[in-house]
């Protein structure tokens, strides 16, 4: 069993005495799947809205550790081992060559969570595996000619010589055919959706997944256009979230939100600007959120088309977050929504 990501943050006051962490930022970074530094915001804000006053006893000092969803499940180990390669190419005085394409209709995943969460998946079509023996015992593989797929023991630098030498592949790589995309029409008693709108990043697009899956989104959606593929960075960032979430692809987002409001989904957009803050914007029991890129936001006809548009209370000098953090953030106050109209 891969043990979830260690997680090592506290919070503390101005006494030397150590404060706890919110509950709620504990419980989702001991699950290992919401990245920490969306974990940890979501506890800050939870604390600073419901108790201001237990924290008057002095500021309030975060450190964040060496986890978080830009190195998702690299450990110092992993890292040392990838500046060691650096530091070989550099003294043989050349660089590393680009990483090679896969073969046609298959992409390559990397990363112990990432494979254990596709070898798992009875729906992946997995196509070969290159392995080495610490990986092979890590994902407790047994015998690798008893899996039902191709699968060779290598050292790391031919599986190097594929990603390129800086994927933190910790000695694993699968070639499978990507997941299958579905349809609008196969959401069926889904109650919550999350709506990307031409975000770019995969490793954004990946720790919004982690996130997802965590807070049990229903299904993604995404356009078809300028949204990225299925890949190895992707995958990473999601730490096996890609698995476990149904991914809609679209080719019009503003049709598709129609289509939503055709299945009693409210759409909220998120912005910055937005008139009301999230938690007055959420009613009823089925919620689409909708989240722009970086930088542009949403698009014009996106804003036309959502239900409402909404902010998240930041009283801080920054109201702004990573689009990735603002995702964790938008699906913990949704998913408490959820949960006050299904008790209700």
């Amino acid at each position: 069993m891969l043990s979830p990501e260690p997680c090592n943050e506290f919070c503390r006051g101005s006494s030397a005495a150590l404060r706890p962490r919110p509950k709620s930022a504990m419980r989702l970074m001991a699950t290992g799947l919401v990245p920490v530094n969306s974990a940890l915001a979501i506890g800050v804000r939870k604390m600073s809205r419901a108790a201001p006053g237990r924290m008057a006893g002095g500021p309030i000092v975060v450190y964040m550790g060496a986890m978080n969803s830009a190195n998702n499940g690299r450990t110092p180990k992993d890292s040392h081992y990838a500046r060691l390669r650096r530091a070989h190419r550099e003294r043989q005085g050349g660089e590393a060559p680009p990483p090679t394409a896969p073969p046609e209709g298959l992409v390559r995943l990397y990363g112990l969570h990432t494979v254990r969460a596709a070898l798992d998946n009875p729906g992946r079509k997995i196509a070969r595996m290159l392995v080495t023996r610490n990986a092979a015992q890590r994902l407790e593989l047994g015998p690798l000619d008893a899996l039902p797929f191709p699968a060779e023991l290598v050292e790391p630098r031919a599986i190097d010589a594929l990603t390129g030498p800086d994927a933190v592949h910790q000695g694993v790589l699968i070639e499978t055919r990507p997941r299958k995309t579905r349809t609008l029409g196969g959401l069926g008693d889904a109650r919550l959706v999350l709506v990307l709108d031409q975000v770019t990043d995969p490793h954004n697009v990946g720790a919004i997944m982690r996130s997802a899956v965590a807070f049990g989104v229903d299904a993604l959606v995404t356009t078809a256009r300028h949204s990225p593929a299925e890949s190895g960075v992707l995958a990473k960032s999601a730490s096996g979230a890609l698995e476990h979430l149904d991914h809609i692809e679209v080719r019009n987002l503003a049709d598709a939100l129609t289509e939503l409001h055709g299945a009693g989904f409210q759409t909220v957009g998120l912005d910055s600007d937005g008139p009301l803050v999230l938690e007055q914007a959420l009613d009823g029991g089925k919620i689409a959120l909708v989240l722009g890129a970086e930088g542009k936001g949403l698009r014009h006809k996106t804003r036309e088309t959502v239900t409402k548009l909404a902010r998240l209370d930041m009283p801080g000098a920054i109201r702004s977050l990573n689009v990735s953090n603002a995702a964790a953030v938008s699906l913990y106050i949704a998913r408490r929504q959820l949960g006050r109209t299904a008790s209700g």
